[in-house]
Formats: structure tokens, C-alpha cells, sequence
């Protein structure tokens, strides 16, 4: 088994010295592209190839503006892709679930190395898609509506939940930015642009559509009340009597008075409280075991964000399986 890692680095040059919105920078595009085609076909080209597994990955570590530069925090500088042929992928398809730390993840999958969850790596393989039900709401997000940071013809949000799901804003104040008011579910190209340098771009766990309650972004249109919204899950089976375990993916920034709480129901009963946010949680992915009553066969999560001029919470991949 062998890696391989080639650095071609005149599309950087390029976007420093002229800007992303050049010819020159083009021209370095279409120069790196021949590379490519080129270490493709020599691969294809070794007389073993038809018996080998190849893992071929293309990408870039970061974007440019249009002015020349990047290290800022504008989706243009962030935003990147990658581009990826093997035994393990689709061919021709388009996915919205991968991020740059998913290419050393796949490297290490594909040479056979486990992935520890003790090295707490952001990134996952690309061979092994996930999916959860807020990705089913890609085809019905909007365009903005308040917002004024997010470009007009970029789709991002919708306040209708995936099937199973709900939205409790009856405790929820009136007015603010209606893309925000309550729990929203957004992408990262949407929701990083709403406000820039606050530390959105650091969800990084968190993929393709995601649902937030921004509290922060909520009250910089005239409102009302407070922030209270609780997000809903579908009833999930469990065993009476046994252990169960809640999964999900979380980012949270605290000012207070605000709060992140999830409880947990069993069979339509008063929820209880498993797990209270009241300061700044790094992008990651919580695992809570559950205690199930003697003789309960559903339960249902909920997420209840409380505050106001404050800063936001995301959930994303929320599951509940056997321990």
C-alpha cells in the first residue's frame, strides 16, 4: 500500500500576484488541470492498474479574492471542493456532505489505517457517505428574505422541518430577522455570510443542511420578547428497561443569559433534562447514554434554545441507537 501527495502551487501564485478574477489566474487553472490529467493517466498507464485500488483526490486548501489574497474569513477564501475518483465512489455525482478535513480521513480509510475516535478527527471518510434527515430540505431552501450580508440568488434556509421533525415557537418573540426567528435549517454557504467574523465558519462537523437557532442574528431587526424555541425530534424506538444512546453533532457560543438545553421523553412523557449549555462548545459530536424506563418503547428529543441578543447553537446528525 502507497500514498501519494503532489503539490502544484502556481494557481496560488497566481491568485496573489494578479487576483482571482484575472486571466492570468485562468490560465494557471487550465495549467494545473493538464498536471492532473497527466498523473491520471500515469497512473492509469501501470500495467498492474486494472488489479489496484486507487483513491485519486483533487482539491485546494483555501480560495482567493477577486482583488488577489485570502486568509479572511469571505466565503470565496474559505470555500473549496474536491474532486474524487475510486472503487468506493459514485462516478458523476455531486455531493453537499464533504469538507476539507474529510481528504485526510479518506487517505487514511483507503490505505486500511482505523480511524481512532480518540484522535478526534473533524473529518470522515468520503467512502462512507452520511446522511440525515435535515439533508432532505436542500430542494426546499429559499433565498433570503431580511438578511442583507447573504447575495440575493444564493439559496440557503427554510423554517419547515423534515418529516417526524416540529418547530415549538410558542414562547417565541415576535419581530426580528425572519430567517432566523425560531430554529432555522440552513447550509454553510447561507448561514456564514449572514454576519462574518463570528466564528460561524467554525462548524465544522456540521454538514450539507443543519438546523441553528442565532439568537444574534434574530435580534438585529426590531423584535419583541426573547429567543425560546425547541426543536422536536421524531419518537425513536428503544427498549424498555435498557440503555439507549443519543448521538449528534453540536456548535455552540455562548453569551449569557442564554441556554441550550436537551431533554429527552419517553412515550409521550414530561421531558426530561439530559444535557444544559451555558458556555462556548467547540464543533463535535456528543454521545449521551440514556437510562429508558421499565417499559418504554419511543423517545423523543428536544432542543430548547432560550436567550436573545446573544450568540447561536446547530444540531446536526441527531440519532438515538442501542448502546
Amino acid at each position: 500500500m502507497s500514498a501519494v501527495f503532489v503539490h502544484l502551487d502556481n494557481i496560488d501564485h497566481a491568485g496573489h500576484t494578479y487576483g482571482a478574477a484575472s486571466q492570468q489566474y485562468l490560465d494557471a487553472i487550465h495549467g494545473a488541470d493538464a498536471q492532473v490529467g497527466q498523473i491520471v493517466a500515469a497512473v492509469e498507464a501501470r500495467p498492474a492498474y486494472a488489479a489496484e485500488d486507487w483513491l485519486i483526490m483533487v482539491t485546494a486548501d483555501h480560495g482567493h479574492t477577486d482583488a488577489g489574497g485570502h486568509g479572511g474569513s469571505t466565503l470565496q477564501e474559505r470555500q473549496t471542493f474536491l474532486i474524487a475518483t475510486g472503487q468506493a465512489l459514485a462516478p458523476g455525482s455531486v455531493r453537499y456532505d464533504v469538507k476539507m478535513p474529510d481528504v485526510a480521513a479518506s487517505a487514511l480509510v483507503h490505505l486500511g489505517i482505523p480511524l481512532d475516535p480518540a484522535w478526534g478527527l473533524d473529518g470522515r471518510p468520503v467512502q462512507q457517505p452520511g446522511r440525515d434527515d435535515f439533508d432532505a430540505l436542500r430542494s426546499a431552501l429559499a433565498t433570503r428574505v431580511d438578511e442583507t450580508g447573504v447575495p440575493a440568488a444564493t439559496v440557503g434556509f427554510t423554517h419547515t422541518p423534515p418529516p417526524g421533525w416540529s418547530v415549538d415557537n410558542s414562547a417565541m418573540g415576535g419581530g426580528g430577522v425572519a430567517e432566523w426567528r425560531g430554529w432555522s435549517f440552513t447550509t454553510d454557504e447561507f448561514w456564514t455570510q449572514a454576519q462574518r467574523d463570528q466564528n460561524r465558519e467554525c462548524n465544522i462537523r456540521a454538514r450539507n443542511v443543519f438546523a441553528v437557532a442565532d439568537g444574534d442574528e434574530w435580534a438585529d431587526k426590531a423584535f419583541t420578547g426573547t429567543f425560546d424555541s425547541t426543536l422536536v425530534s421524531p419518537a425513536y424506538p428503544v427498549t424498555g428497561g435498557g440503555t439507549a444512546v443519543l448521538t449528534y453533532t453540536t456548535y455552540y457560543r455562548h453569551a449569557a443569559p442564554q441556554k441550550g438545553e436537551v431533554l429527552v421523553s419517553y412515550d409521550g412523557g414530561t421531558p426530561l433534562s439530559v444535557r444544559t449549555y451555558t458556555g462556548d462548545v467547540s464543533s463535535r459530536t456528543e454521545t449521551i447514554a440514556l437510562q429508558v424506563p421499565a417499559g418504554a418503547t419511543s423517545a423523543r428529543v428536544r432542543f430548547r434554545y432560550t436567550g436573545g441578543n446573544n450568540w447561536y447553537w446547530v444540531i446536526d446528525g441527531v440519532g438515538i441507537g442501542r448502546s
